[in-house]
């Protein structure tokens, strides 16, 4: 899952872009960019930093638009194709990325701008690797790139913008982190030890989170904070706005961290960086060009991948655990949800029921459980065509109703106090075509042989990607979007540093015992209905009967333990070891989830319905 976007009508930019070129005018800029998401890399982002989607109207979670004092155009990619086409009005240009001919935005600004043009960036929403790309990119051109601190969105948006958050940050106490911050403290300071640096710069918001076991809620469903972190070997800062902090955060961070105003951070590195002349400060490549630039340059800069991204992403016992139980409350949730819906729809004839309203439904029976603190994404519930849009929010008012006649496509996660989830589910309610049953049982024949892997230590995602689609390729059918990704612990429910999927770049790391990341791969008929069916799953040692090269093995455990549709499965298409697989997963599934039903006669008679073998 990434999080989803809303795909109501376009809205008129053209005032917009005016104010936003006068502007760029007023400042000699000749073109500006605007990126998805601050350097700070929260798969969503706070309502005062929307600042694309305020320009362009385009609301999803994937995108950057670029204006030039005569044209704007919106990059994006094959999993917002539909969206952006409905939300983009005629002042802009789509350019769909990955398609044949499609510039990219370096090469579209050095067609349509003239030489020696100035391309303008705030320093802080752009990454160090992005920045350098797009200033060697622009060079053949005599174009530069410009650092504007002074954000030309912002001018424009005015009074009108949101403000800052400034929710409470609490404390996530040790029985569900299962290490206390300061184990962690030490952890990262041996790899700075290691490194030869003199400190480490934190910059993602959910690595701060997971360090000092603090969770916030500056983020919609992340539970994060806008916060930065310094580590030294002989002390940790966190900036932060200290009114955010409850006296039982402050408590529980005692002595052992000093808690400095959030800009601080930007005069702070200068004054160390001068105070450790011999050696460098290490950053991840997420840090920010206005972070490097207040440091003084990247000759005092080291770049290399967090020590924390893999410290979070490889799950203790106790994470592993709370994974394991939260996903069966939240399991329980879903099977009350889908008894629910499925009722309302062939029983009481009720077909006034929007996709909004069954969304709000689901986050209902969530809240009910244990631990339950809020949605880990905004839900999709679509119904026919609306599936086909893989990244799809419905909103009231505007949503189709769902019907027992069309495919329904559900994608939905919670957070949880011990752990995250993210979970898809594909239903019809009534009589699936041939066509349907064939794509939704090769969709999990692809899942199924993801969930069997078994492979060499050091093997990474982009290599088991293959498994998920081989069985649409085998019909020249196919998806456009990742098969897996890391999942959070009561964190980002999206989070790296490794992932399933065909770009290499993002899917590079190596599985290692103890991460967690989904299987999900799917089906799209464009204007017609969508299919996916996602598990999240821990990565854990295999037992095999040899060990070539002495490497070890890894496969999976599955997290998730909600029934997966049989009505729409072609039995004929399944190898016995996947439709044993199958039968297997429910009776599993059963025995989980019944317990908690048992005061639900509606969902406990679903359950069984749905969980009978094949």
């Amino acid at each position: 899952m990434t999080p989803a976007a809303a795909t109501s009508t376009f809205v008129n930019t053209t005032s917009r872009l005016a104010a936003l070129r006068a502007v760029m005018k007023a400042r000699a800029i000749d073109a500006y960019i605007v990126p998805s998401e601050d350097a700070h890399q929260s798969e969503y982002i706070a309502a005062c930093d929307g600042r694309r989607a305020f320009i362009s109207g385009f609301t999803g979670s994937a995108g950057l638009a670029v204006v030039t004092l005569k044209e704007a155009a919106l990059w994006t990619d094959g999993r917002y194709f539909l969206q952006a086409s409905k939300q983009l009005d005629s002042n802009w240009i789509l350019q769909k990325s990955g398609l044949a001919g499609v510039p990219t935005k370096e090469e579209w600004l050095n067609k349509v701008l003239e030489p020696n043009s100035k391309v303008g960036i705030d320093p802080k929403l752009v990454t160090l690797p992005a920045a350098r790309t797009l200033a060697e990119s622009l060079k053949p051109a005599s174009h530069s790139l410009v650092s504007v601190t002074e954000n030309l969105i912002d001018l424009v948006w005015g009074a009108e913008r949101p403000g800052f958050p400034m929710n409470e940050v609490k404390p996530l106490p040790v029985e569900f982190a299962g290490k206390s911050f300061e184990e962690k403290l030490k952890d990262v300071r041996a790899a700075i030890e290691k490194k030869g640096t003199w400190g480490f710069v934190v910059t993602g918001l959910d690595e701060i989170a997971w360090l000092f076991n603090l969770r916030g809620n500056d983020i919609v469903c992340n539970p994060v904070f806008f916060a930065y972190a310094l580590i030294t070997l002989d002390s940790a800062i966190l900036y932060i706005h200290e009114s955010k902090l409850t006296d039982a955060t402050k408590t529980s961070l005692t002595s052992t961290v000093e808690i400095r105003p959030y800009d601080q951070i930007f005069v702070d590195l200068k004054t160390f960086a001068e105070s450790n002349s011999e050696k460098k400060l290490w950053a991840d490549s997420r840090c920010s060009l206005a972070l490097q630039d207040a440091l003084g340059g990247p000759h005092l800069l080291t770049e290399a991948r967090s020590p924390i991204t893999n410290f979070k992403a490889i799950k203790n016992a106790t994470e592993i655990q709370g994974f394991r139980t939260s996903h069966i409350r939240d399991a329980a949730s879903l099977c009350q949800y889908f008894a629910w819906l499925e009722n309302e729809l062939l029983v009481n004839k009720n077909l006034n029921i929007s996709e909004a309203e069954a969304a709000d439904k689901l986050e209902w029976f969530r809240s009910q459980r244990e631990h339950f603190v809020g949605l880990s994404f905004d839900t999709i519930s679509s119904t026919g065509s609306n599936g086909s849009i893989i990244h799809y929010k419905p909103e009231h008012g505007s949503c189709k109703l769902i019907s027992p006649d069309e495919m329904y496509l559900c994608d939905s996660g919670a957070q949880y106090l011990d752990g995250t989830t993210d979970v898809t589910r594909t239903h019809h309610f009534g009589t699936p075509t041939a066509f349907e049953k064939e794509a939704y049982t090769r969709v999990l024949k692809g899942h199924i042989q993801i969930d069997l892997a078994v492979f060499p230590v050091g093997v990474n995602g982009y290599v088991l990607d293959v498994l998920a689609r081989t069985a649409l390729w085998r019909a020249g059918l196919d998806f456009r979007h990742g098969t897996g990704h890391g999942v959070g612990h009561y964190l980002n429910v999206h989070e790296g540093p490794h992932g399933i999927g065909t770009r290499i770049a993002y899917n590079d790391v190596p599985l290692e015992a103890g991460m967690t990341v989904t299987n999900e791969p799917g089906y799209y008929e464009d204007g017609k209905f969508g299919i996916r069916i996602e598990n999240v799953m821990v990565v854990k040692e295999a037992k095999t009967p040899y060990d070539f090269g002495g490497k070890g093995s890894l496969g999976f455990e599955h997290l998730t333990v909600v029934p997966i549709s049989t009505k729409l499965v072609d039995v004929s298409l399944l190898l016995p070891e996947e439709r044993e697989w199958l039968n297997n997963y429910h009776v599993e599934v059963y025995e989980k989830v019944a317990p908690l039903l048992k005061d639900d006669e509606l969902a406990s008679k679903w359950l069984f319905k749905e969980t009978r073998p094949i």
